[in-house]
């Protein structure tokens, strides 16, 4: 026997769904791959190296500026630290589209929150309203953020993957290029150290990966957020792939090319300096 469903009821079903990512077509898409061979389109995979260290008085956080297309290079300086609040930074990997629509929501959405209780934005409040939104959609954001900042409860660091899940963390790398970059801070990260020291640090762990991963390149950039000063990016911060070959023009010497032959053509002849208007 089988069972036939009514219009009516497919559209009670649809208007019963309250929001969130829908399924229904999750067993037809792998039925088609099974049976009949076809994939769906899947999320591009693009090369970043991310990081980001939290000390006592400051969080400081890093990244690569390599964008990518598949195989190609398609933006040399890319920006992957993105703004949330004068207090609240966020550096990204994963699909570019998703990380700059993603980090404008969260900005607007703060910035309205800080408008309407006249309160600085609180860190937790980011990570939780980032952590709902990519949980709802299982993923299909591809947006795996490295946030920082500091607020009235002093400064704070989270990892935060597609799925939603998030950990707070002293120091943490993501990305294709994250396994070089964990090698050294786990070796020379320090609680203690100064922010020229930090910013040191995340530079050296993003430069093992731009040096390791072929996705990962370009120059690095690196944020200092401090709690009375905000957040501040250094773009440009350091250039780990100085051309090795300068190209150098010296002008050839007159006389290196020699003359054979000058001729003056005349083709106006001037008689007097009185110029006479003929119709």
């Amino acid at each position: 026997m089988v069972q036939v469903c009514e219009p009516q009821d497919y559209l009670d079903v649809l208007q019963s769904q309250r929001g969130g990512f829908s399924f229904e077509n999750c067993k037809r898409n792998a039925h088609l791959a099974a049976s009949a061979g076809i994939k769906p389109p899947t999320a591009m995979k693009s090369g970043t190296t991310i990081c980001g260290i939290q000390l006592k008085d400051c969080v400081i956080l890093a990244a690569d500026t390599r964008a990518t297309e598949g195989p190609m290079v398609a933006d040399k300086n890319c920006q992957k630290l993105h703004y949330i609040a004068k207090n609240v930074f966020c550096a990204g990997a994963g699909t570019a589209a998703d990380l700059e629509h993603t980090t404008q929501l969260m900005e607007s959405q703060m910035e309205l929150l800080r408008m309407a209780t006249g309160t600085q934005t609180r860190v937790c409040t980011v990570v939780r309203r980032l952590s709902q939104m990519l949980f709802k959609h299982q993923g299909y954001i591809g947006c795996a953020l490295v946030l920082g900042g500091v607020d009235i409860s002093g400064p704070h660091l989270y990892q935060i993957y597609p799925h939603g899940s998030t950990d707070k963390l002293p120091f943490t790398t993501m990305g294709s290029g994250s396994l070089a970059a964990m090698a050294i801070l786990e070796s020379e990260y320090n609680e203690n150290m100064s922010i020229e020291d930090g910013k040191k640090l995340v530079a050296k762990a993003i430069r093992a990966g731009i040096f390791n991963d072929l996705g990962s390149g370009g120059n690095i950039d690196v944020c200092v957020i401090e709690k009375d000063k905000g957040g501040v990016i250094f773009r440009g911060f350091e250039e780990p792939n100085p051309r090795l070959f300068k190209a150098q023009y010296k002008p050839f010497p007159k006389g290196t090319t020699p003359v054979l032959k000058t001729d003056i053509m005349k083709l106006v002849t001037v008689e007097t300096d009185d110029v006479v208007m003929r119709d």
